[in-house]
């Protein structure tokens, strides 16, 4: 036991893309067994996840939920910022402009929409919380925006390691809604053709929970709203650190 420990601990990477690997595994088997697909794979693995981070904090009293457990170090380092920059750099690479002029002008008006809307709630929500500093405000706010756009924004802005975790909280709790609700009000707002997803996409932007909320509603939106939701994802990180920062730091 003591050398297969040893051997866990010095490769905890390769162990963390494989507890992952399993509960994605695990996940999308219960959506499709217990839920007929109707709540996402990924709406039940991001929970998942939650709830073991929490385990990992009761259990070792640490503040890095499950990374603080030797076995599952490597977790730490797959769901930091290094991989996260990764992953937003190659979703970049992976967009073309010429492709967003299929969208349509509705579609470029529900990107600046969605994201001006929903920072201007965050910052609502993150004001009735008692928070007054500029910084704070606009990192939780951006959070609202997509867990993304939160921690991009706050680093820029230099924010605290806490309203950074409250921005990606707030993002994961949008994504989750936007998996596990989209099936549920497609059809009373239309959303079956491909113009429709790509305004959907705009507006909720939050990719992960759009390409999810699609794919448990119709697998051939998914390209479409995923294509406007990765352009909100960029307007989001660009205006969130900037434009917005200014606009919040004038008013407190």
């Amino acid at each position: 036991m003591d050398i297969l420990e040893t051997v866990l601990v010095r490769n905890n990477l390769l162990v963390a893309f494989a507890l992952v690997g399993v509960t994605i595994w695990i996940s999308y088997l219960v959506a499709n067994r217990f839920t007929a697909g109707r709540i996402h794979g990924s709406a039940i693995a991001i929970s998942l996840g939650l709830v073991a981070a929490y385990w990992g904090g009761v259990t070792t009293g640490g503040t890095r939920g499950v990374a603080d457990i030797a076995v599952l170090g490597g977790i730490g380092l797959m769901g930091g910022g290094m991989l996260r920059d990764f992953a937003i750099v190659s979703t970049a690479f992976g967009v073309k402009f010429s492709e967003l002029k299929k969208a349509g002008i509705a579609g470029v008006i529900s990107i600046f929409a969605g994201v001006i809307v929903s920072f201007v709630v965050g910052a609502a929500v993150a004001i009735l919380f008692g928070y007054t500093n500029a910084i704070d405000i606009t990192t939780i706010a951006a959070g609202a925006v997509t867990y993304i756009v939160g921690p991009v924004t706050g680093e820029a802005i230099g924010a605290s390691e806490a309203v950074i975790t409250l921005s990606v909280a707030a993002g994961l709790v949008k994504s989750i809604l936007v998996m596990t609700g989209t099936p549920l009000v497609a059809k009373y707002i239309g959303l079956d053709n491909p113009q429709s997803a790509m305004v959907f996409g705009g507006l909720m932007a939050t990719t992960s929970g759009v390409a999810a909320g699609l794919a448990a509603t119709d697998p051939k939106l998914v390209p479409y709203g995923a294509m406007t939701a990765t352009f909100y994802t960029g307007v989001g990180c660009l205006l969130g650190s900037s434009v917005l920062y200014f606009i919040v730091n004038s008013i407190f």
